[in-house]
């Protein structure tokens, strides 16, 4: 290895061991969820969309049942045109409990819109409740996640709050990928000072479980600023940014968990559908990205391999930052030690680099033919969001 590429691997190594020091700094100073609260007495409304969810949607629902602290809590379930019985199953789950209501649409969204964010948009015009929460069909609660989640809301002042939930993996690949959705912003952002910002760059949201002020919610535009939006969870955080209300990332480690795909293809279909938007959709900053994250995740390990001593010695002290970095993100994520599966999955930390990169490639290549699809539906193109805001 000449000089050129030693000093590339040594910067590779400095890139590692930057975002492993930026995760130590979020696990030491990122809040999660109170265990412990009083609980709420201003009306709550949880929003539930639901498509083709009859096997995860009663889990949920009694979830959503044993809540405790919430003495005014009202859950809106929207079945969205749904093919597998999920209304059916949803009234079975309730049980006759009053507090819960069940929607039914046939209709596919509007033009212009995501099938979630039309969801979305029509639960939360069904409320007039102070705070809304929105939770995916496939989260798991334990009995004071949502009183959690609005009194970290309340405390913070905060528009809306984001609460992580722990992302929990089956197959090999989502062993491999799953955790790097955690590790994207725990070793590239310092999400303390990020969380008492305006700027609209450094919002991170998962649209999973959140918690929203109602009024800072309009003020936004609601999910109608964000319709066409492939992330719109994200792009709804932003929105709220720019009209003035700040926006908090929290980790809910013991208070919500989901399994987001399940399988090789769930998530290889999952990723497909949102990532080219990633880096505001543009190629060329996906491109340096892809760069970057070569520098740093696979020539330190190929140097460890293959080259000679200082360089040899400066990659494999690249690749142990960049494992450690990883480690440490999925800490801050679960909040318990990590397992022997996550460790493993840890030192293969380049491969899971080297996917998401397939990933992010596949995903561009059928937005720009056209051939996104969700839950046997076409995404929104970006001509028709443009349509739509003018």
């Amino acid at each position: 290895m000449g000089a050129a590429g030693r000093y590339l691997t040594w910067a590779g190594t400095g890139l590692a061991a930057l975002g492993a020091s930026t995760a130590v700094y979020n696990l030491v100073t990122l809040r999660t969820l109170p265990r412990r609260v009083a609980g709420v007495i201003e009306p709550v409304t949880v929003c539930v969309p639901a498509r083709d969810e009859a096997e995860r949607l009663p889990e949920l629902i009694a979830d959503l049942r044993a809540q405790t602290g919430v003495p005014r809590l009202r859950v809106l379930i929207l079945d969205d045109a749904s093919t597998d019985g999920t209304y059916d199953a949803a009234l079975a789950a309730i049980g006759g409990d009053d507090r819960f209501t069940v929607l039914r649409s046939a209709a596919h969204p509007a033009p212009g819109w995501t099938g979630k964010a039309a969801a979305c948009a029509r639960l939360a015009a069904r409320t007039d409740a102070a705070a809304l929460v929105f939770v995916d069909a496939d989260v798991r609660l334990t009995p004071q996640a949502i009183a959690a989640a609005v009194t970290e809301l309340r405390r913070r002042g905060a528009g809306l709050v984001s609460a992580w939930p722990v992302q929990e993996s089956g197959s090999g690949t989502e062993h491999l990928v799953q955790p790097l959705l955690a590790w994207s912003w725990a070793s590239t952002l310092p999400v303390g000072p990020a969380n008492h910002s305006l700027r609209p760059s450094t919002a991170v949201a998962c649209g999973q479980f959140l918690a929203v002020d109602a009024e800072a919610y309009r003020a936004g535009g609601g999910h109608a600023a964000v319709a066409a939006s492939a992330t719109e969870d994200l792009d709804l955080a932003r929105a709220l940014r720019r009209a003035g209300h700040r926006t908090a990332l929290v980790t809910a480690s013991h208070a919500a968990k989901t399994r987001m795909y399940t399988g090789t293809e769930d998530l290889t279909d999952g990723y497909t559908r949102w990532l080219w938007s990633a880096y505001g959709g543009r190629l060329d900053a996906g491109a340096v990205i892809g760069l970057l994250l070569t520098l740093a995740y696979w020539l330190p390990p190929l140097a460890a391999l293959l080259g000679r001593g200082r360089a040899r010695r400066a990659g494999l002290l690249g690749y142990l930052a960049a494992v450690a970095g990883r480690i440490v993100a999925r800490t801050t994520e679960t909040r318990r030690r990590p397992t022997r599966s996550e460790l493993v999955t840890a030192a293969a930390h380049p491969i899971g680099v080297g996917h998401y990169l397939t990933l992010w490639v596949r995903s561009h290549l059928r937005h720009r033919s056209g051939d996104l699809h969700w839950k046997q539906r076409p995404l929104v193109t970006p001509d028709a969001a443009t349509s739509l805001r003018a």
